[in-house]
């Protein structure tokens, strides 16, 4: 395809894996961030390379989060040998404890190609899942940010779309407080704020922000070498002994501030997990905002009203777990190319068509 100019809209790790992607094949990328950059979900988050209980989703998650994970460790080292960063990629397994119908989920495991095993310990049966990876994602963050400006994309931080200007079904240009930005193509990656949309733009359907919780303690290390999960509670070992507890699923709109029965409740039932963790308080306890979607499925398509911008968001909880293959089939769209995943499941049409239930 012959290089187009493309402006891509929010930093964090959904739009910066795409940035790099771009620059890969030869376009010229200026990425813009409205805060800092990839402060938002992509740095609260725990960095678990999966789907918590991937066999508790439906296939179209499945598809793009298995492509990522077999793809995630030469994905990450050119990252790191292109940028001169090192991520903590981290194959470190994860313990799934107390797990329902065990059976099923060794059954599921097995069909998509995913080692599982049955293990016990005292007061749970559990299973091992041992190829389970982890990043450190605020280094991922860095990281990638790094790659892309070494490749020749240029970003700029604090800068926030604030209107366009459209003629006859295309994006001519995004203005900001700073300047305007004119290209051949747009993506939108912007996260828990996609559903709000821009001037004479709609907002992409059914995403919304959903905030989290987290705690942050510090271990001798060693003390924990896998993740642990039960009930919804995850633990995350660092290899430098921090260790991340969460989190919540909270419907508070854009509001990131967290409580003290919170905190509480999430040391208890961590503790309960790792009792090394009962003398300790937390380092840390900050609230993150997801970008929530029907069922965890994000959209990467075209949007509808504008044949030259596209939009890759509302990746829930593992934004950073899909990103590859996210970026590989949105640029698949946006060059016209066969596309490597059915884009069906993540047409905008689809995102319309999905509706939020009362739980989370």
């Amino acid at each position: 395809m012959t290089p187009r100019t493309v402006v891509v809209v929010g930093a964090g790790v959904s739009g910066l894996s795409v940035a790099l992607a771009l620059l890969r094949r030869g376009h010229r990328v200026t990425v813009l961030e409205r805060g800092e950059i990839g402060r938002e979900s992509s740095w609260a988050g725990g960095g678990i390379l999966s789907p918590l209980l991937p066999w508790h989703y439906s296939e179209p998650v499945s598809a793009l989060a298995l492509r990522s994970m077999k793809a995630y460790a030469d994905w990450v080292a050119e990252i790191e040998t292109l940028s001169g960063r090192i991520t903590e990629y981290w194959q470190c397994g994860m313990r799934v404890l107390g797990a329902s119908q065990p059976a099923s989920a060794l059954a599921w495991c097995k069909e998509h190609g995913l080692t599982a095993q049955p293990c016990h310990t005292n007061t749970d049966d559990c299973l091992w899942l041992p190829e389970i990876a982890q990043i450190r994602n605020p280094r991922l963050v860095k990281a990638l940010r790094e790659a892309v400006v070494r490749l020749g994309g240029m970003i700029h931080a604090h800068c926030a779309a604030e209107t366009t200007t459209n003629r006859a079904g295309r994006m001519l240009a995004v203005r900001t407080p700073q300047r305007e930005f004119t290209a051949d193509r747009f993506v939108l990656a912007t996260g828990a704020w996609a559903g709000t949309a821009l001037p004479n733009m709609a907002g992409v359907p059914n995403v919304r922000p959903i905030r989290g919780q987290m705690l942050l303690f510090k271990l001798d290390s060693g003390m924990l070498d896998t993740i642990l999960f039960r009930n919804g509670l995850y633990l995350i070992p660092r290899q430098d002994g921090h260790v991340l507890v969460g989190s919540t699923l909270e419907d508070a709109g854009f509001d990131k501030s967290t409580d003290d029965a919170t905190r509480q409740r999430l040391h208890s039932d961590a503790t309960e997990l790792l009792p090394a963790l009962a003398g300790l308080q937390p380092m840390l306890h900050w609230a993150g905002l997801r970008p929530g979607s029907p069922d965890n499925i994000p959209v990467i398509d075209r949007h509808p009203d504008f044949e030259n911008v596209f939009v890759n968001t509302g990746h829930y909880r593992y934004g950073v777990t899909m990103a590859p293959a996210s970026a590989e089939l949105l640029i698949d769209l946006l060059e016209g190319s066969p596309p490597v995943l059915d884009p069906a499941p993540y047409r905008w049409q689809a995102a319309l068509e999905r509706g939020w239930t009362e739980a989370l």
